[in-house]
């Protein structure tokens, strides 16, 4: 058994990291080292894979195993690289357009199945590295070199494809949060089956500040909520204000005014199975309801690896395989002459 205590620079490459100074992938990185030595799981146990992007350079800067793959390819790669080695811990690393764009159906069907693998989703609603064409999750009217008019498409919200695909695991940070980063990245290696951590990452140089409505520190408080299992849904410098039931929906009201006390507000939990309240919580924005980051859901399930690994144990007692061409030879043979 490993016993020996890990620090975030045993997790570190020796490479120079090669994103644009100010740069929220730097922070990202930062809050990653710092949970995987939370966690620890040595570095010769975890396999970092990406696809193509800026964030898609990280596995260069993680002193474990590491794979660039190709556009939009790294959850299939990732996929079976777990099921073929299910003892080690594996993160797939993908932006908003490799994951979401030609990586898309590669996303939905990785959790539908629930394969243990985490699954970091970097969005900065832009393609950086090919220059500043619109994302899948560019809001509607977004101009940008591929948009010069604006954009005529609604977009995606990676909460609701995961949801839509019956995800277990959702969790959503910032950047510049890096206490909350780290805790929900330490989260997502601990949950067993896909985790998706949603990370509002923002680019300097082709979408600077597009999540300066939220991120801004004179309004941070009043526009995001952090989400922690079994805990009051307060938000607000004062943490004054909270979530509260409105029939079917959700409502954000201050305490000690129009007759709402602490009482009424929900505490949340994580763990239930069902997701009707958590897609709720998912969908805000920080408009008329303040954006959730923090765990969202985290509810346990059988993982896709552990249930072919049992399997594959079960079919190989029962019809005793002890190599492939056992396998092959066991059924009808001819011999050609």
């Amino acid at each position: 058994m490993d016993t020996q205590q890990y620090t975030p620079a045993n997790y570190k490459s020796d490479q120079p990291v090669r994103w644009c100074p100010g740069c929220g992938d730097h922070a990202i990185l930062n809050s990653l080292h710092k949970a995987m030595a939370a966690v620890g799981v040595p570095p010769h146990k975890t396999a970092v894979i990406s696809g193509i992007g800026c964030s898609s350079r990280l596995p260069y800067y993680m002193n474990t195993y590491g794979f660039h793959t190709i556009h939009g390819r790294a959850a299939a790669i990732a996929t079976g690289f777990k099921v073929a080695n299910p003892e080690m811990t594996v993160w797939q690393i993908s932006g908003d357009g490799d994951g979401l764009a030609i990586g898309g159906n590669h996303f939905i069907h990785a959790v539908r199945r629930n394969i243990d693998i985490n699954m970091l989703l970097l969005n900065n609603k832009i393609y950086g590295l090919t220059k500043g064409q619109y994302s899948p999750t560019s809001d509607r009217g977004f101009i940008s070199k591929s948009s010069p008019y604006g954009t005529t498409e609604d977009p995606f919200i990676p909460a609701e494809l995961v949801f839509g695909a019956r995800g277990n695991f959702f969790a959503r940070t910032i950047d510049v949060e890096l206490g909350v980063s780290q805790e929900v990245l330490t989260a997502a290696a601990l949950h067993k089956g896909t985790s998706v951590v949603e990370l509002l990452q923002n680019c300097v140089i082709y979408n600077n500040g597009i999540h300066n409505f939220i991120t801004d520190r004179e309004n941070r408080a009043d526009r995001t909520i952090h989400l922690e299992h079994g805990k009051k849904m307060l938000f607000g410098k004062e943490l004054n204000r909270g979530l509260v039931q409105n029939g079917f929906l959700l409502k954000a009201v201050e305490i000690g005014k129009d007759g709402y006390t602490m009482d009424d507000v929900l505490v949340h939990d994580a763990h239930t199975p069902s997701n009707f309240l958590h897609q709720q919580l998912a969908m805000m924005d920080g408009h008329e309801l303040p954006l959730a980051i923090g765990v969202i859901r985290d509810v346990a399930a059988p993982s896709y690896n552990e249930e072919v690994d049992r399997q594959v144990k079960e079919v190989r007692a029962k019809k005793g395989f002890d190599s492939l061409r056992s396998m092959i030879l066991a059924g009808e043979t001819w011999e050609v002459k």
